[in-house]
């Protein structure tokens, strides 16, 4: 959340790179430290739970799906920023672990997966010197150690915790190779470490499916869909739109009640404020990556449930529902944790439900809700990132973008371009075929696309603050201009 906030801060609304700042340092610093660091599985991508030391070298090494889900938009993120590579690379082999490791068979995804194997904290994942040359021979295994830090000693107990201590650069000046070679040999060694990894023992998983954690899963598999090429971005777009698919069906009850914990086909126990705010994040992602209404109206159904069940009239949100257990009080805590908060979750997703509708009754519930907690964030900000960013989306503009031409039409692909290489913070998009329909043919639910029609017959795009819109444009250099302006 904290990374997330400072890149949003130094974010271009073109997409160009952002100019050198103590905040683009900062989320850089720590991007570059933990991608390195024993706390980044350096063969089979993601990132264990915490780092017990200041190096990120030392993990406990469990595995969560909440952690995952955040640190690979984070990376996004910083992808779309900088246009730095790395970060992309770190992202998806973030995702591709969550799809390979903590993939259920029904499409939503598991908890985490423990830190021990057969009760030894790490063992799946430690490696000796000794190892690492059965596997890849003496002189690969020079060749890799070099590169991750493996020594006869070990780092951590004897062992060798994998991490990136030297670039490419430098291990290719130290081995009289290219830096080309280099990488492609590594690349190898690491996908033949992973294989005989994966012969080891592996730690147990906690199988059941969380509505929250899902939803920031969602959420994370719905960005790279949007931001990746090729055969990648399809994968990633039907991994989310399955698990959204399952968790609606699953959770969801006729009466709009959403169900907390799936695990066997059978939902159990009251969603609380965090399932509601984090799986209504998670379909706005979905549908502004596939521009599916269903997705949409989903995720509106959660928002009017927040303020109908959750809302208290004082401001903000409790954590619990209306008709939940009565307790001596009623829970409300606001602060982040390992997750955002329910409260600043909602705050943010009602407002950019209140700029794709609007409706000012989302955007009166999301200010007051930040109102509450506004004397504390900037005492103790990285308790309350999430706060940050929704009070960022409260306080500057919101640029409301509607698109409407053929799907198929590479015009409206040229124009969806322009807007998604840029930070999406502060921009709500939708987007249809015009007059007011959805790509599926029926009538739109997104009041943004309301009266919205093609110029002369040509994807047309409408860049909009306040519902109150700039002229109209088919040319995509046109709207990176308006866009620009807007933000500025």
């Amino acid at each position: 959340m904290t990374i997330e906030f400072l890149l949003g801060r130094v974010a271009t609304a073109d997409g160009s790179p952002p100019a050198p700042s103590p905040e683009l340092d900062m989320a850089r610093r720590t991007l570059d430290a933990m991608a390195d660091g024993g706390i980044h599985d350096q063969l089979g991508g993601g990132f264990h739970r915490y780092a017990t030391d200041s190096r990120w070298l030392v993990p406990h090494f469990e595995q969560m799906l909440y952690d995952n889900a955040q640190l690979a938009r984070a990376y996004l993120q910083a992808w779309r920023t900088t246009g730095e590579t790395r970060y992309r690379d770190v992202a998806t082999g973030t995702l591709d672990f969550m799809a390979d490791r903590l993939l259920r068979p029904d499409g939503t995804f598991a908890a985490s997966l423990d830190a021990d194997t057969e009760g030894v904290e790490g063992a799946t994942f430690t490696w000796s010197a000794a190892e690492i040359r059965a596997v890849l021979g003496e002189d690969e295994a020079g060749l890799l150690g070099a590169a991750y830090g493996v020594t006869e000693a070990g780092n951590w107990e004897g062992r060798t915790i994998l991490s990136r201590v030297r670039s490419d650069a430098e291990v290719a000046d130290r081995f009289g190779l290219s830096v080309d070679a280099v990488a492609g040999r590594l690349a190898a060694f690491r996908a033949t470490l992973l294989v005989a990894r994966d012969h080891r023992p592996q730690p147990a998983r906690d199988d059941k499916a969380l509505a929250s954690w899902n939803g920031l899963a969602i959420g994370a598999f719905a960005d790279a869909a949007a931001l990746v090429d090729g055969p990648e971005a399809n994968r990633y777009r039907a991994i989310a739109e399955r698990a959204a698919g399952t968790l609606l069906e699953g959770l969801l009850r006729s009466d709009r009640r959403l169900r907390r914990s799936w695990k066997d086909g059978r939902a159990i126990a009251d969603g609380v404020l965090e399932d509601h705010a984090h799986l209504a994040d998670g379909l706005l992602a979905l549908y502004g990556a596939t521009f599916d209404e269903r997705w949409f109206v989903a995720a509106r159904g959660l928002a009017d449930a927040i303020l109908e069940r959750f809302a208290d009239p004082a401001g903000g949100f409790f954590d619990t529902a209306d008709d939940a257990e009565t307790l001596i009080t009623r829970p409300k805590d606001i602060q982040d944790n390992a997750i955002p908060s329910g409260g600043a979750m909602a705050a943010t997703v009602l407002l950019r439900m209140a700029a794709l509708t609007g409706e000012g009754r989302y955007r009166a519930a999301a200010e007051g809700a930040i109102r509450g907690a506004a004397e504390f964030a900037p005492q103790h900000p990285t308790f309350f990132a999430q706060w940050l960013i929704a009070l960022d989306l409260a306080t500057r503009p919101i640029v409301e973008v509607a698109i409407v031409g053929p799907s198929d039409d590479p015009a409206t692909g040229a124009l969806l371009e322009v807007v998604r290489r840029a930070h999406q913070a502060r921009r709500v998009v939708a987007a249809g075929p015009g007059d007011g329909a959805a790509f599926d043919g029926a009538p739109s639910a997104i009041p943004l696309l309301a009266d919205r029609t093609t110029i002369d017959g040509r994807p047309t795009a409408y860049v909009c603050r306040g519902f109150v819109c700039r002229l109209p444009v088919a040319d995509p250099a046109a709207l990176a201009a308006q866009l620009t302006e807007e933000v500025a």
